[in-house]
């Protein structure tokens, strides 16, 4: 029913059920009491779907019809090409052969139309006829290749193989060029670089926790921030978590801390009940710790191994407590030591060496018994300073204390794959480290001090036969670090240096970025800087702020006209600015330069005083002038002598006497 124009008469009342116009006069507009119109959503909604199938089937069928058009543009140019390269017999033909074609031809025209199964004309080029081919491997899969294209392409495996094998991993160490960063004097004990290999932190035995940006730093290679997260405990271990916004600093404390990017700390670990037996009914860790790693997969969880003979798993948003606790055993049932620890790759196992020389391996969420256990894997009572898994996953390299690296398979847990010896090591933390493309295993040599240099050493994994060697310094070879996208070797030394080797053609930024910078000159902005005082424990109303930026910290104190004042420096020549100079040519000069020459210094200022003291009563010219208009005139009493006092004595004292 369609509404009457502005130009027709109103219905009224009368003749349709319509609103009533007296009501509508009456409330001030027309559209009152109209009834409301009503939508029914299920029939729109059916109505759009219809829409939307009907569009989606139109455009289905040009998109068969542009694809059926270009196919057959395609066998028509192929059928072009394919009658110029016919033989000169199909070519010339008599006008027999011609008319007996013909005739053929369209013989065969009407029995096509008769029969479909039978294939008239020349053969199907190549896309037409693997194209049910390609629609069979969509459906089952693909099919296999004929036997001598097996053997063809083994063939061609096998001499990729040779290549593979004829080609070198030492060629692939990147050790042509080096940068040397000053950590300290006392050794370098913690190694972490974060996953895009922007920032190096380094930590040692001096406490300090310094932190390296590559790309901020220029050929002076200085660190940009240096902090003691622990006071007055030995830096163990440092590792970057799998986003790179944290890190795990694992000290000679019993509580393992993480601290952001910046150095601030994000959370501290519960510290356990010492006196309770039973170390899984405790928070926390009760005694010194040694290691800990990140989980790989699993953000805000990490692992840590103490001296209270426990591995326990954390996690960031709740340190009041351990998520789990793994409780190494001998065979017998007895505690031992963890000495170090990690996950695997893939996070699904924990491995833990432990002071007896056994190597425990537990899946991670299985705390009870252990999945893999060699209890003979290194000497007894050495400590067994690493554990790292391949990044396939199926070995395990484990650096002894008894001077050995060995590899094991995960898969045949009952003896070592290789064993390598002759490696000496005094540190706790000597550690050892696989090759971007686990080909190679890395690790460094201890040495006495002036007995020789420390070494890196490379095994190859396949035969584990030494192949090379790198003279790192006049110390041990603490740490080592090979990073798999920028594809540089860090290594932390016992003399407090941390080395970075790289390539310039087979390595990407880090050290490459802050050796092309020339050394900044120190700003005099720079000097006018005050120490920030750390204050953990004042007040809020007290505490400083702390300073996110140096730049933004040195405009400030530039505008601030107290931090920012120079010094004015002493005149030279004959004065400006209203001051006198030294040394000029003016009386006023010649007069300053003769007061600050005269020290005559008197040694009793009243004798000083008193030697002007006749020449001002001669001549009273300077004070007594003065006053003498002013200053009253001194009427001074009379003084009596004794005989006149006796005789004014009245008679009363006369008598007493």
């Amino acid at each position: 029913m369609e509404r009457p124009g502005p130009s027709e008469a109103p219905v009224t009342g009368a003749e349709t059920s319509g609103p009533d116009p007296q009501l509508a006069v009456t409330m001030g507009f027309t559209g009152f009491g109209k009834k409301a119109r009503t939508f029914d959503l299920e029939a729109m909604f059916e109505q759009t779907r219809r829409t939307a199938v009907e569009r989606s089937r139109k455009t289905l069928e040009a998109r068969e019809k542009e694809e059926e058009m270009n196919r057959e543009k395609e066998l028509r140019r192929q059928n072009e090409d394919i009658e110029p390269t016919s033989s000169g017999s199909n070519v010339v033909r008599d006008c027999s052969k011609s008319s007996s074609s013909d005739t053929s031809s369209s013989g065969s025209e009407e029995s096509s139309d008769s029969s479909d199964d039978e294939l008239i004309g020349p053969p199907l080029p190549p896309t037409m006829a693997e194209e049910p081919v390609d629609r069979m491997e969509q459906a089952i899969g693909r099919l296999p290749p004929p036997l001598h294209e097996e053997e063809e392409d083994g063939d061609d495996d096998d001499d990729g193989g040779d290549s593979e094998e004829e080609e070198n991993p030492v060629q692939k160490i990147p050790d042509s060029h080096e940068i040397t960063l000053k950590h300290g004097t006392k050794t370098v004990s913690a190694l972490g670089l974060d996953p895009s290999g922007a920032r190096l932190v380094t930590g040692g035995y001096d406490y300090d926790v310094k932190f390296w940006d590559f790309a901020g730093m220029d050929a002076s290679f200085k660190a940009f921030r240096s902090l003691q997260p622990c006071e007055c405990h030995q830096i163990k271990s440092l590792q970057y978590s799998n986003t790179g916004d944290m890190i795990l600093v694992v000290s000679g404390s019993s509580q393992a801390k993480v601290i952001d990017r910046d150095g601030f700390e994000v959370m501290e670990c519960i510290k356990g009940d010492q006196y309770i037996v039973d170390m899984a009914n405790t928070k926390g860790h009760t005694a010194m710790l040694h290691t800990g790693s990140w989980h790989p997969k699993i953000k805000g969880e990490f692992m840590t191994c103490s001296n209270d003979a426990t591995v326990r798993t954390w996690e960031v948003e709740n340190p009041k407590k351990q998520k789990s606790v793994f409780k190494p055993r001998t065979m017998q049932g007895k505690k031992v030591i963890p000495t170090t620890c990690t996950y695997s790759r893939d996070g699904n196992l924990i491995a833990a060496a432990c002071q007896n020389g056994s190597i425990q391996i537990w899946d991670r969420n299985l705390t009870v018994h252990p999945k893999f256990h060699y209890k003979q894997a290194h000497d007894p009572g050495t400590d067994t300073s690493c554990v790292a898994f391949s990044y396939d996953g199926t070995v395990l390299a484990s650096r002894g204390g008894d001077d050995t690296l060995k590899l094991w398979d995960i898969r045949q847990f009952n003896k070592p794959l290789f064993s390598a010896s002759g490696l000496p090591t005094m540190f706790p933390m000597t550690d050892c480290c696989f090759s971007p493309d686990d080909k190679l295993i890395v690790t460094g040599t201890s040495v006495q001090r002036g007995c020789g240099s420390g070494k890196l050493v490379f095994f190859e994994r396949r035969t584990f036969q030494r192949v090379y060697e790198i003279d790192i310094t006049d110390a041990s070879v603490v740490r080592c670090l090979w990073h798999p996208k920028l594809n540089q070797i860090m290594v932390g030394t016992g003399n407090g240096l941390a080395k970075v080797y790289y390539d310039p053609n087979k390595s990407q930024r880090g050290a490459k970025l802050c050796v092309v910078k020339t050394q900044r000159k120190a700003k005099q902005a720079e000097t006018l800087t005050q120490d920030y005082i750390i204050t953990p424990h004042a007040l809020p109303m007290f505490r400083e702020p702390r300073q996110r930026s140096t730049r933004k910290q040195l405009e400030k104190d530039r505008l601030d006209p107290l931090k920012s004042h120079k010094p004015e420096p002493p005149v030279a020549g004959p004065g400006r600015g209203g001051r006198v100079g030294t040394h000029g040519g003016t009386l006023s000069s010649y007069i300053v330069k003769n007061i600050a020459l005269d020290k005559t210094d008197d040694s009793n200022p009243r004798e000083a005083i008193l030697r002007h003291a006749k020449a001002a009563e001669d001549n009273p010219y300077w004070v007594s002038p003065a006053y003498s208009k002013t200053q009253p005139k001194a009427m001074f009493a009379q003084v009596e002598s004794d005989d006149e006092e006796a005789k004014n004595e009245p008679e009363w004292k006369k008598r007493k006497i």
